[in-house]
């Protein structure tokens, strides 16, 4: 049996927190844009930040496992 929980939730961390496909913290122009497909440096680091504390929570506080 493998564990696939930490392959899968970083995958989909990876997609859904990425800068600009669907929100963007902070915006050009507002604190939060939605789907605008564009990113600067500082939101790269925001989402980066997010995405590590995520990863963290899902993968070594909660100790999320998916065995298949």
């Amino acid at each position: 049996m493998k564990d696939w929980a930490a392959l899968i939730i970083a995958v989909a961390l990876f997609a859904f927190l990425t800068p600009g496909v669907i929100f963007q913290m902070p915006g050009k122009n507002r604190p939060i844009d939605f789907v605008n497909m564009k990113t600067s440096l500082v939101s790269i680091l925001v989402h980066a930040i997010i995405y590590g504390l995520l990863l963290i929570l899902f993968l070594v506080i909660l100790r999320v496992h998916l065995y298949v």
